[in-house]
């Protein structure tokens, strides 16, 4: 591998002037350093990312933490952290399992922004307290290295059950979240103070996994025991979708006919579903990339405050008021 002393032994300089002309400096003259930084081409040099980092304290690299790669969330959110970054002249690199974690105290990133249940608070703080800068996604943490980007899952699941509400049914149906999920925990405690509001509402709790197979799973649960259009909320659109294919293979029941349906995320399949699935909306894009500049911001130690990504409801024709008239089950 060539290295510094020997781009100096043929350019005939110092290996401190090879150093100078590598890292930009102007000490010394353009001539010489266009002459040295095409030596270095020729040989090949490429520049050891390790000892640089331990110079400069810097990597020009950006790690993103998720609890998972599947179904069609991240894309969106990774595309916008990453032409964010790229703007600014950083790279990204998305980490998955706890072998990853060590990672952060090795300094690998010169920020790192978090989305992944695997993390406990006490790890992250104890990052923080170590001088690594994190923006997380997926829970509230008081830190001067930390800030917060969150989705306002709060007032979109309230958007999704007084849209339910509105349409007259008797009963309603709520698939929820992992447990462990942030997102999920919120949405189902506004979930729940929705109901505690609209006491003469029949509603029924199903678990859930944010999974799609879990909303094939409801999608039994759900047929099994109609007996009169319902109202359903999932927690996010990947499990409604599930729901719409256990239906449309298993029942002769309708979505927006005798199973009204909202999802949460507005993923672009659930676009393409008939009927439109009704849900909630925000931007994936914008959240990543709120997210990478508000990390920047932390790794240049200006001021920043908890950032929020708000939401809207989007209509569509898996929700639909009820008739009038009793409607007919169907055979």
């Amino acid at each position: 591998m060539t290295s510094i002393k020997d781009i100096a032994k043929k350019a005939g300089v110092s290996i401190s002037t090879v150093s100078y002309a590598l890292n930009g400096s102007e000490r010394i003259m353009k001539e010489t350093a266009e002459r040295i930084l095409a030596i270095a081409d020729e040989l090949g040099y490429v520049p050891h990312g390790a000892a640089r980092r331990l110079k400069k304290r810097e990597s020009m690299l950006v790690g993103i933490y998720l609890t998972n790669y599947g179904g069609h969330f991240y894309g969106s959110l990774l595309q916008g952290v990453k032409d964010e970054l790229n703007r600014r002249g950083y790279d990204l690199i998305v980490c998955s399992g706890m072998r990853s974690h060590r990672l952060i105290p090795e300094r690998t990133f010169d920020g790192t922004i978090v989305l992944d249940s695997e993390f406990t608070d006490e790890e992250l703080l104890d990052y923080a307290e170590r001088g690594h800068k994190l923006v997380v996604l997926d829970r509230e943490l008081a830190h001067p290295h930390i800030n917060q980007v969150l989705l306002d899952n709060k007032a979109g699941a309230s958007l999704a059950m007084e849209h339910l509400l509105e349409q007259g049914y008797e009963r309603i149906y709520v698939v929820g979240g992992p447990e462990d999920a942030y997102d999920a925990r919120q949405r189902l405690r506004a979930v729940r103070q929705v109901m505690d509001r609209s006491p003469g509402t029949e509603f029924r709790m199903i678990p859930g996994s944010f999974q799609k197979k879990s909303g094939y799973a409801a999608g039994k649960t759900i047929a099994d025991e109609y007996d009169r259009p319902s109202g359903v909320f999932c927690l996010n659109d990947e499990m409604a979708i599930g729901l719409y294919e256990y239906l449309e293979e298993h029942t002769s029941l309708q979505v927006g006919e005798h199973v009204h349906l909202i999802g949460f995320d507005n993923i672009e399949p659930g676009r393409y579903m008939r009927p439109k699935l009704a849900t909630i909306d925000y931007s994936l894009t914008k959240w990543g990339a709120v997210a990478a500049e508000q990390l920047l911001k932390l790794i240049d130690g200006e001021p920043l405050e908890p950032e929020r990504v708000y939401v809207r409801l989007v209509e569509g024709g898996s929700v639909r008021p009820l008739p009038d008239k009793k409607q007919e089950q169907p055979n």
